[in-house]
């Protein structure tokens, strides 16, 4: 005889909505509008504070949402380990992510589970319209990190197709199996999870529909941009020194590489221009141009040997305009 539900029981989510909390307060009230404004409904949403210290702010932010979601608190951990929380305390079927700064679309979730079943795929991610940034506002995500052919660990090394967490709906089930997100890693986490999603065989799509708002801040030449090379560098080591892979896999991998190192030689030659290190910064460029070669750091090079205070003030002007 079927089991007659106790009055009031919650009906199984289909998805779970997981949004790590950390300085995010301003933003939340936005974020949670947008959730609750989708036009698919069958989803529960889990908050997870992981040991924000605006949580006073926070929690006055979601007070009025207190009743439709699931606030979950603990030290601060990192974002994986916010997420894996949240996972782990889902009833969905599907898990989708979303950060505290950013706001999906009314037809996001409707979307992204028609485009995941069609494709019977593993994992979707979505485009976005980035905003909050006058420099980005209006860009989509893929015109400036694009996507290109099919996603496999391959293409995802090479930055050919490039996720954005905020667009992401998965299969709880395939999360689980390939381990959840990394908490020894505070960055880039994400990024190590797709690469093993896709070396287990899960399927991993995009759609290049616009299905979300990314807010994004401007990078300046600084130590975001540096530190930014750093964290993916940091996570390419790990996948080296961790993953079992192919020949072919480990070679695409070393060459990503090198281009990553030479990517970081250019920042700091940029760096030490400005600075008025003009001897440090030639060096730089020239460590730069044996791996990426062009003719913009050949230029740069004989400008440093020419003229460094007229390229300096020219660099310095491109980066304020």
């Amino acid at each position: 005889m079927k089991k007659k539900e106790d009055a009031g029981a919650r009906p199984t989510p289909l998805v779970s909505v997981v949004i790590p909390a950390y300085k995010v307060a301003p933003y939340i009230t936005e974020t949670l509008n947008s959730v609750f404004s989708q036009t698919l409904t069958e989803f529960e949403v889990i908050v997870v504070n992981d040991g924000s210290p605006d949580t006073d702010e926070l929690e006055r932010a979601i007070a009025p949402y207190r009743e439709r979601i699931r606030y979950l608190r603990q030290d601060n951990c990192g974002a994986s380990a916010a997420r894996n929380r949240g996972v782990r305390e889902a009833h969905g079927e599907f898990v989708a992510f979303l950060d505290g700064d950013d706001v999906w679309m009314p037809d996001y979730l409707e979307k992204q589970l028609e485009f995941l079943r069609e494709g019977n795929y593993d994992l979707a991610y979505s485009d976005a319209r980035l905003f909050g940034d006058p420099v980005m506002t209006g860009k989509t995500y893929m015109q400036t990190a694009p996507s290109r052919g099919p996603v496999t660990f391959v293409s995802l090394v090479r930055n050919e197709c490039n996720v954005i967490t905020s667009g992401v709906v998965a299969r709880r089930r395939a999360l689980i199996e390939a381990g959840l997100f990394d908490e020894r890693l505070r960055n880039a986490q994400d990024f190590e999870l797709w690469t093993r999603l896709a070396r287990a065989g899960a399927r991993l799509g995009y759609q290049r529909k616009v299905l979300l708002g990314y807010r994004c801040r401007r990078d300046s030449l600084s130590g975001n941009v540096m530190n930014r090379l750093a964290r993916e560098m940091l996570v390419y080591r790990h996948i080296k020194d961790n993953y079992d892979l192919t020949s072919a896999e480990h070679a695409e991998l070393s060459r990503v590489m090198k281009l990553q190192e030479a990517a970081v030689e250019l920042a700091k030659g940029k760096l030490r221009l400005l600075s008025g290190r003009f001897d440090e910064a030639r060096a730089s460029f020239t460590r730069a141009h044996r791996v990426r070669g062009g003719w913009k750091l050949r230029a740069a090079i004989l400008m440093m040997r020419v003229a460094p205070r007229l390229l300096r003030r020219f660099t310095a002007h491109r980066l304020r305009s």
